[in-house]
């Protein structure tokens, strides 16, 4: 797959990520109105997912993270940071131990009792997303005969994990689209469901 994104974007903008432990995974850096980073799974799609029959076109899949260009990820000490790597393994782990398929719209807790991912991203559910800031970049690609997805991984509070629960994923997007939130990485945002604090005159 990474000849594919060279392919796509060029080969001065994708890298092979520093080494950890299952999926191997890449780094594209694109330049949008905001650079951002993405770290993408190379290699899940390996895994055969035992998706239902009305989504047999999306069989296989990787996953990503959208990073904003404020972070300095290349620190793998920063906690702040450095989370994406593990999470975004232990995402894949899970799917193919537990034999079982992600798509859009699924949620994922952070552990059994939902912690916020860092001091900065105090989130503490992740929802998979479709691409949506990045929807012609990780559009689909050919790798090997098998028609390959994307799926955007975002980090979601607990009143919006129960909203998408309540509601489900379409009316979700939609409150996250009004907000203009994305699958890009934000430390700095609220809740989709909390209105803004407005200042009162005194």
């Amino acid at each position: 797959m990474k000849q594919a994104f060279i392919d796509r974007f060029g080969e001065h903008r994708v890298s092979d990520a520093p080494f950890f432990e299952g999926v191997p995974l890449l780094v594209l850096d694109l330049e949008l109105k905001s650079p951002v980073t993405v770290i993408v799974t190379n290699g899940l799609r390996d895994y055969k997912m035992p998706v239902p029959e009305k989504w047999q076109d999306r069989t296989y899949n990787e996953l990503y993270f959208c990073l904003p260009s404020y972070w300095e990820w290349e620190d793998l000490n920063n906690p702040n940071t450095n989370w994406v790597f593990e999470w975004i393994q232990r995402l894949a782990t899970h799917v193919v131990e537990k034999e079982t398929w992600f798509g859009h719209g699924h949620t994922i807790p952070c552990e059994k009792d939902p912690q916020p991912l860092s001091n900065t991203m105090k989130q503490n559910y992740f929802f998979l997303s479709d691409p949506m800031l990045l929807e012609d970049e990780m559009a689909s690609i050919d790798v090997d005969g098998k028609t390959v997805n994307f799926l955007g991984v975002i980090p979601i509070f607990k009143d919006e994990m129960d909203y998408k629960q309540s509601k489900g994923p379409f009316k979700f997007v939609q409150k996250l689209v009004n907000k203009g939130v994305t699958e890009k990485l934000d430390d700095f945002r609220s809740s989709v469901l909390k209105s803004k604090w407005r200042l009162r005159r005194v």
